[in-house]
């Protein structure tokens, strides 16, 4: 029984973000206005991460990240790299729906195999 436990919890492997990730993920977050808690969720990240992650990125006098100025190449390939990472998790979204809709219209296994008798 104590065997069966053990192999049931798993260790989970510690994921390891960079720092683009982090500083975006903080600058996005701050320029949203959202709560930490919604864009976490939207990263698949904790809230606590991206509180934690805000004391490494400078601030700027009215606790905004530092950005590239608006239009300039760095900024726009931070915001193209915040939307494919969004739209790359919005297809496995979609896939996991799609694949769980199928799995609940299928219509119950029977003996009957579809006859009325």
């Amino acid at each position: 029984m104590n065997e069966q436990r053990m192999k049931q919890t798993s260790v989970r492997e510690r994921r390891r973000y960079d720092e683009t990730f982090k500083r975006e993920a903080v600058q996005n977050w701050l320029a949203s206005g959202k709560s930490a808690t919604v864009v976490g969720q939207e990263l698949g990240i904790t809230a606590n991460l991206l509180y934690a992650w805000r004391k490494l990125v400078p601030a700027v006098a009215g606790g905004r990240a530092t950005a590239a100025k608006p239009g300039s190449v760095a900024d726009l390939q931070s915001q193209l790299d915040a939307s494919q990472r969004e739209v790359r998790h919005l297809r496995e979204q979609c896939i996991i729906l799609k694949k769980t809709l199928g799995i609940l219209s299928e219509p119950p296994a029977s003996g009957m195999n579809g006859s009325t008798r």
